[in-house]
């Protein structure tokens, strides 16, 4: 079993292992779309503030893992995976949902998107 999914980071993707599967997400208009559908209230451009400024929720870090998970082609919900096991746990998570929200915003060539 391999630790990562392969994936392009200039393409906003991110690896996520997810029950011992390597996954790739990333960011698409569609999921940013059901990303911020699901947050309810609030705008895109709150999340990455709570991110900056370490204000985040776990709520945030779900909404974004399905929403770039579901970018990346899995069909799963919100419910699967809060009953899966994110290899590396939390902090992996938190990890990877700002590398989804610095990845799908980054300017081409801009160092802030190398996350």
């Amino acid at each position: 079993m391999r630790d990562q999914a392969p994936h392009n980071p200039w393409a906003g993707e991110v690896s996520l292992v997810l029950d011992g599967t390597p996954r790739v997400a990333k960011l698409t208009l569609g999921a940013l779309a059901e990303l911020e559908a699901s947050l309810g209230t609030g705008t895109l451009v709150e999340l990455v503030q709570r991110f900056e400024g370490g204000q985040f929720s776990t709520r945030d870090v779900l909404a974004l893992i399905v929403a770039g998970l579901r970018g990346g082609g899995w069909r799963g919900t919100t419910a699967d995976l809060l009953s899966a096991e994110i290899g590396g746990g939390p902090v992996v998570a938190a990890r990877v949902a700002a590398a989804l929200l610095a990845r799908a915003f980054a300017v081409p060539g801009d160092a802030d998107g190398a996350v």
